[in-house]
C-alpha cells in the first residue's frame, strides 16, 4: 500500500507547493467534495498561506509524491478564547491517490499534532452525507456524526447536506 511508502512525504504547506495546491483542487473531484470553488488563481491560494494566520494555531499540511502534491490537510485551533480547546480539519487528496492511504497519513499527522502539540480536546469537521471513503475515514479516527445540517453548501448545481462531525479527546484516551 502507498502509504507506508517512503515515497510519499508530509510537509508544512509553503510557497514552492502553491502551484501543486492550486492544481489540487482545479480537479472538479477533488474539489466538489471540499468547500473549495475550482481553478482558484495562484494568488488566492498565495493569500490563504499568507494571510496573516497565527501560524501557531493553523497547521497546513501537504503530501508529496516525488515533488508532486498529492493531498493536504488544514487544522486550525479556534482563535475564540472559549474554544480554543477546538480545532477543525479540511482536507483533499488527489483523485489518483484517493484509496491509497493518504488521507490517513494527513489524518494521522494532524491529529498528534492537535493532541500532543496544541492540546486540543475537540477537532471538528464537515463532510458531505454521500461521501463515503471520508466517512469512513474519519469515523477510523474516533470522529463521531454529530448531525446533520441540510442544504449546507451548493455543490453540482444542488444544495447538498453535510454531517457535522468530531472527535473528543475524553479524560484517560
Amino acid at each position: 500500500m502507498k502509504d507506508s511508502s517512503p515515497a510519499i512525504t508530509l510537509q508544512r504547506a509553503n510557497e514552492h507547493h502553491l502551484e501543486g495546491l492550486a492544481a489540487l483542487y482545479s480537479d472538479p473531484r477533488v474539489s466538489r467534495q471540499a468547500l473549495q470553488l475550482p481553478y482558484q488563481s495562484l494568488d488566492n491560494w498565495r493569500k490563504r498561506l499568507g494571510s496573516g494566520e497565527d501560524y501557531e494555531r493553523v497547521l497546513r499540511l501537504v503530501a508529496l509524491h516525488q515533488g508532486e502534491v498529492i493531498g493536504n490537510c488544514t487544522l486550525e485551533q479556534n482563535p475564540r478564547v472559549r474554544r480554543s480547546h477546538c480545532g477543525s480539519i479540511g482536507m483533499g487528496v488527489a483523485s489518483a491517490w484517493q484509496g491509497q492511504g493518504v488521507g490517513t497519513r494527513l489524518l494521522s499527522a494532524a491529529l498528534e499534532i492537535a493532541d500532543n502539540w496544541m492540546g486540543l480536546q475537540r477537532i471538528e469537521l464537515t463532510v458531505f452525507t454521500d461521501n463515503q471513503p471520508a466517512l469512513a475515514l474519519y469515523r477510523r479516527h474516533g470522529f463521531e456524526v454529530e448531525g446533520q445540517l441540510l442544504g449546507y453548501a451548493m455543490r453540482d448545481g444542488v444544495l447538498c447536506d453535510v454531517y457535522s462531525m468530531a472527535r473528543l479527546k475524553r479524560r484517560g484516551r
